[in-house]
Formats: structure tokens, sequence, C-alpha cells
């Protein structure tokens, strides 16, 4: 199995590097792009500079995530894709790994979301370490059918999501050690709250409260790899 890892990023120079070199020493990562959505701190310059291998697509100016992925999409090699975000704290190769081990093993498995287990409690309460994971590994055809929609900036986990359970794809979750950086941290408590309020009420206007409702009550579960064939038959969403 021949894996693209897409990565969009956006004033990430002090984070990324540690993102980079655990994605470029993994198994099955032969493709690594990184999507510069329009930085100013000179991240196109610093990837390129330190990681000759990797892909750097420039955007003139900031288009959002989704858009940006998007865009990479175009220059894709392989049909197995791996989303990453760029701001991640204690990524680990075993874990990343692990997660397209069961990829690979489980052929009619359609997607792996990695949750990110070390989320602080509200986060788990309203099931954002899954529901909304930046961590996931995915047919490139099937993200490519999400994109084809108009979307926001911070719409297209729920999208993706949304055209999972649409076509009853089976999608199951591992536990993931790495953590973002939140927009407080980034931006300052003010900026960065107003960041994640308005990040919610995006959301939901995009996908309406009776399906977001759905979403936190009834998508995905653990991968248990003695159990996901039956899943498979029963198309069955915890």
């Amino acid at each position: 199995m021949k894996v693209t890892c897409i990565i969009p990023c956006h004033n990430e120079r002090d984070r990324i590097g540690q993102v980079l070199n655990v994605i470029v020493s993994t198994r099955y990562i032969s493709q690594v792009i990184c999507v510069d959505d329009g930085s100013t701190d000179g991240t196109a310059d610093y990837i390129e500079a330190e990681w000759t291998g990797v892909e750097v697509l420039r955007l003139p100016r900031n288009i959002g995530k989704t858009a940006a992925i998007k865009y990479g999409l175009k220059y894709v090699q392989h049909d197995t894709l791996l989303m990453m975000d760029a701001d991640l704290q204690g990524l680990r190769r075993d874990e990343l790994e692990t997660a397209l081990d069961a990829y690979q093993e489980h052929s009619d498995l359609d997607m792996i979301i990695m949750r990110r287990i070390n989320s602080p409690w509200f986060v788990k309460w309203y099931r954002s370490d899954v529901l909304l994971s930046g961590e996931r590994i995915l047919r490139t055809a099937d993200l490519k059918h999400v994109v084809e929609e108009e979307l926001k900036c911070y719409q297209l986990e729920v999208a993706i999501n949304r055209y999972m359970l649409r076509h009853k794809r089976v999608v199951r979750w591992m536990p993931w050690s790495a953590m973002n950086t939140y927009k407080v941290d980034k931006l300052g408590v003010l900026d960065g709250s107003m960041k994640e309020f308005m990040m919610y009420v995006d959301i939901v206007n995009y996908v309406g409260f009776s399906h977001m409702c759905l979403q936190l009550a009834s998508f995905t579960k653990k991968l248990h790899y003695s159990s996901y064939k039956r899943a498979r038959q029963e198309q069955l969403y915890l």
C-alpha cells in the first residue's frame, strides 16, 4: 500500500517540523504534500530547505484549510490518503503505523479516524476529539467527492462524516496520543475563543442541527479487529 500524506499549513513554521520528522519516516507513506496556505512566516521556505523530498505547494493568499486540501488533491498520486494537521504535538510514528497497518489489513474499512484521546474533557463531551479530528486515513476518491461540494474552512471534517454516513461507509476510530495546538494558544484568549466559537457556529449552520445531533449520537466506534467484518454486514454506527 502506498499512501499520500497531505498537510495544509498556515504560519506553522515553529510547529510543522516535529510533524514532518515523523511523517517522512513512516512506513507506507511515499508522497508528502504540504499546501502552504498563504503563510507569512516563511513556512514554505523552511519546509523546502529542511525536507527536500516533501512537495510544497504555495498559495498566494490564505484561502482556508478546506480549499487548500482541495487544491492539493490535484497532485495526489496514490489511492490511499492520510490527512494530517500541521500543528500536532506529540505525534508518534508507532501509532501512525499501527493505524496504517489496520487500514491495509481490513480492505473493507473505508476510513479510520485518529481519536485524540488526550483531549480535555469538554472536547470529549461533545465528541470533537472524533468528529473534528483532522487526522484520517481514507480513499482519495472519497475525499475528492466530498470537496466537490462548496465548503467553508471549518466544514471539511463534518462534511466527510456526513458523506460516509450517507454512503453507508464503514468508519472506525483508533486511539491517538497527539494533540492539536488550540487556537487560544496561537491567537490569544480573546481571538482564539472567538475563532473556536465561530467554527462551531459554521459547522452547525452547514450540516444542520438534526444531522449534527446524529453525528454526536451515532457516528463511528472504536476499531476492534475481530468484529469489523460483522460491522460491515450490519452497517452499525455507534
